[in-house]
């Protein structure tokens, strides 16, 4: 269920989710430690799997923040259903 605030008055959305309807599923992630970033995507997987969604890619990044010198890592996983 969503809720959607407009100004005076506020509506309630109802969504239904069915996992046979999510077929693909690209997630991206952030974090200052690559011990932190593993952890955000460990927790989505488990998450994902609930859903059937299996990981089909891993793309990682490390780059480093200009202002501050210190890594910085980021990526991308791609969810695909489960067969």
């Amino acid at each position: 269920m969503l809720c959607y605030n407009n100004g005076d008055k506020s509506e309630v959305i109802h969504v239904i989710l069915r996992p046979d309807s999510i077929h693909d599923k690209v997630e991206f992630f952030q974090a200052k430690s690559l011990a932190d970033l593993e952890n955000r995507i460990a927790a989505k997987i488990d998450a994902n799997t609930a859903l059937l969604l299996e990981v089909h890619h891993v793309s990682h990044q490390l780059t480093f923040d200009p202002e501050s010198g210190k890594p910085y890592y980021t990526a991308s996983v791609h969810f695909k259903a489960k067969k």
